[in-house]
């Protein structure tokens, strides 16, 4: 038989033995994935065989005898049949798919500029860049106009003003609030030293000015 030439963007799904022994093969696109499989062509050899198969369990092994020729006969043909078969997918998949002349992958006619012979990866299309760059460039524009936005409201805010952002009753985050959310305890005041009222660190576990413990 002549040599087959063919591409690996395929899949076989043939089925060698039993009732439903064939051949079929699926093409994939190779930019998009898109699918196609040829019609289903029926191995006889193989089915016979299932069929004769079948018939000896239920009688009990009486056909076995002829269950083995015809599996033997299946299986010395499969290989010239499979290959017949694959030919023939082959030459209705050309009417498919296409061959890239840029990267020289298989892909479908959607996927595929005719006129120039080769995919949208490798010859993209210009509407579609300009559609992607105007689109990028929204996103970029209503970053930046946000981007000021949040410049405006931040110059709005108290930086000067001290805030804890730890209770220092229970050690919960308060993130600036002026009351702890868990234990209700007023955050917006520093704690003071119980000697000598001078303002101290939450948390601290001396005075920084006279040196009481708290």
């Amino acid at each position: 038989m002549a040599e087959i030439k063919f591409a690996d963007n395929y899949q076989d799904l043939s089925q060698q033995h039993g009732v439903d022994a064939g051949f079929q093969f699926e093409f994939y696109c190779e930019r998009c994935n898109d699918r196609w499989r040829t019609r289903f062509k029926p191995y006889r050899s193989g089915q016979a065989s299932g069929w004769v198969s079948k018939a000896a369990n239920m009688f009990g092994g009486v056909l076995g005898n002829a269950s083995n020729a015809l599996e033997g006969m299946a299986q010395a043909g499969f290989n010239s049949a499979r290959d017949e078969a694959f030919t023939g997918a082959i030459e209705e998949a050309k009417s498919h798919f296409h061959r890239c002349g840029g990267c020289f992958q298989y892909v479908c006619g959607t996927c595929f500029d005719g006129g120039k012979g080769m995919c949208f990866n490798c010859a993209p299309s210009v509407n579609v860049a300009i559609a992607t760059a105007r689109a990028q460039g929204e996103v970029q524009g209503a970053s930046e106009a946000a981007l000021e936005e949040g410049v405006v409201r931040g110059r709005k805010h108290d930086v000067k003003r001290e805030q804890q952002l730890v209770c220092p009753q229970c050690a919960t985050e308060t993130h600036g609030a002026k009351f702890c959310p868990e234990c209700g305890t007023r955050t917006a005041v520093k704690p003071a030293c119980t000697a000598c009222s001078a303002e101290i660190q939450a948390g601290a576990k001396f005075c920084p000015e006279c040196g009481q413990r708290q």
